[in-house]
């Protein structure tokens, strides 16, 4: 797949979106620009390595979960972490620790140094990437502004795609995650965002946090509507 793949709506419309046997394409353009644009128009990119080769992959899923603020769901857990207040929510502060931290926690992952790279070029250069925002969520403990959780993601209009996250595996941050993922939706709901696009609906955490699984059709006609 090339930028001006991505760029050409025939091409598009009529032999990617409509190819329902396909979802994963592949690319060795690296550049800010491509990642950029595969992101506006509803690719999910990670990584692989081709023939020993550093490829990106974006990926046009067959289907997506997405979350309407007013449908999530908060545990009993949860709602106690909340009422303890022992919590700071910080947005985008400190990027780079948090692909530091996610790496640790997903070892091997798509999230290669490569990938890091491409991510941070674009961070240190937002300005010159129009309605693509990049941001880091950092759930940090109140006390001694630990971080325990977190993630990325981005913003496109008022949609905000999460990429991948960490959390904490000490039992004493047990559904850290899950509160970082209740703050989040607070967030956005409260910033003026329209929808949180979770990715592949198949992890059963985002079926219980509230969100429903839409088809690419439906997807790509609300993602249209929303960036």
């Amino acid at each position: 797949m090339t930028l001006e793949d991505l760029q050409d709506e025939e091409i598009l419309n009529n032999h990617i979106y409509s190819n329902m046997k396909e979802n994963y394409y592949w690319s060795d353009d690296l550049s800010c620009e491509f990642y950029v644009e595969a992101a506006k128009k509803g690719f999910i990119t990670t990584s692989m390595y081709h023939n020993n080769q550093f490829v990106l992959l974006p990926e046009i899923q067959f289907d997506y979960a997405v979350l309407d603020f007013n449908d999530i769901k908060v545990s009993k857990k949860v709602k106690k972490l909340i009422q303890e207040n022992n919590y700071i929510l910080d947005i985008s502060q400190n990027f780079e620790k948090v692909l530091e931290q996610i790496n640790a926690y997903h070892p091997n992952s798509w999230l290669t140094e490569e990938y890091c790279n491409i991510l941070n070029n674009i961070k240190i250069n937002s300005s010159l990437y129009q309605n693509f925002n990049l941001i880091s969520i950092e759930l940090y403990e109140k006390n001694d502004k630990k971080l325990i959780s977190g993630e990325i993601g981005y913003q496109i209009g008022s949609i905000y795609t999460s990429l991948s996250g960490f959390t904490t595996k000490n039992k004493k941050y047990n559904n850290w995650g899950k509160l970082q993922l209740v703050l989040l939706n607070d967030y956005l709901k409260t910033n003026g965002f329209k929808m949180w696009n979770l990715g592949h609906p198949q992890l059963q955490y985002k079926v219980d946090l509230g969100a429903k699984i839409y088809n690419r059709k439906e997807f790509l006609e609300l993602w249209n509507k929303n960036k």
